[in-house]
């Protein structure tokens, strides 16, 4: 059987104290002095594998273009999943609500907290210390004064996280969430 091989040498692995004319007229002076990782590759084509399926979406799956958004999201729904709104503190569903279940992406349906993580902040939205692993991304606001969290797999905006606020909890973070980015589940169904 034929096989390819390829050879990759780590940047790391590059000290090179010659004059760049030298290297350029000889090319293979980097790839002959330094050391080097031979990979052998058949070279046969892809003939087949594993499909792996999961029931929620992973991280960065779900694309769909503002219109796709649009159709089906509320129009409250879209301004604050799509277009980083805020919901007014004291009126979202899931302020003052304890049930036991799991809170899902009200955007495409990735299980974003658990019950058992909600906690009472009084500051007027949904209030979690932890998301699932994995479900949520952070990234700095442009003024650099919050962090804003967003759902990991369509981008949704969730709302804020802070930390250090002393609440009593393992992480010391209090994720203050829009309830309208959200969707519960009760833990029975």
């Amino acid at each position: 059987m034929m096989v390819n091989i390829l050879r990759i040498t780590p940047l790391s692995s590059f000290n090179v104290t010659k004059p760049i004319s030298s290297i350029r007229s000889n090319p293979t002076f980097l790839f002959n002095s330094l050391p080097t990782i031979s990979i052998r590759q058949p070279k046969r084509g892809f003939r087949g594998g594993i499909v792996a399926m999961s029931a929620a979406p992973t991280p960065g799956s779900v694309q769909k273009s503002e219109e796709e958004w649009q159709a089906i999201l509320s129009p409250e729904q879209f301004r604050i999943l799509r277009q980083k709104g805020t919901e007014y503190p004291g009126t979202g569903e899931y302020d003052k609500f304890f049930g036991e279940g799991v809170y899902s992406c009200a955007g495409c349906g990735t299980p974003l907290y658990k019950s058992t993580t909600k906690f009472n902040s009084g500051c007027g939205w949904p209030a979690f210390y932890e998301g699932v692993p994995g479900a949520i991304n952070r990234h700095a606001d442009p003024d650099g004064m919050r962090i804003e969290i967003t759902c990991a797999a369509c981008g949704g905006h969730l709302g804020h996280v802070f930390k250090g606020e002393g609440f009593p909890t393992p992480t010391n973070e209090r994720h203050c969430v829009n309830s309208i980015s959200l969707k519960f589940a009760p833990a029975n169904s």
